[in-house]
């Protein structure tokens, strides 16, 4: 079960990032063929490698598992730039936010 939800995170967030799974392999440091072996149920990650995976798409291990969040890295950057935005700024934006839920 917990396997399962974490292939299809691992899938769902390099889909987005728009890699190939080959591709990404080699970018942490692995075997051409390590992600798609993970992607296929073959294998799963030591913590040190899933450091790796999670470092390769910008997020906490945390982030990983927060599945109902569709776009981590997205989130993480509107996040960082609301930041530095005064009160009445952050106000607008909830607006359109709450505008666009409706």
């Amino acid at each position: 079960m917990y396997e399962d939800k974490f292939v299809n995170r691992l899938t769902k967030l390099r889909m987005k990032k728009g890699v190939s799974a080959r591709d990404m392999s080699l970018s942490i440091g692995q075997s051409e063929s390590y992600i798609n072996k993970i992607e296929n149920g073959n294998a799963l990650p030591s913590m040190s490698i899933f450091f790796y995976i999670c470092e390769y798409f910008g997020i906490t291990p945390a982030q990983f598992f927060e599945d109902e969040v569709e776009c981590p890295i997205t989130l993480k950057k509107t996040f960082e730039n609301l930041k530095c935005l005064s009160a009445e700024q952050l106000e607008h934006i909830n607006n359109i936010i709450e505008d666009i839920k409706r």
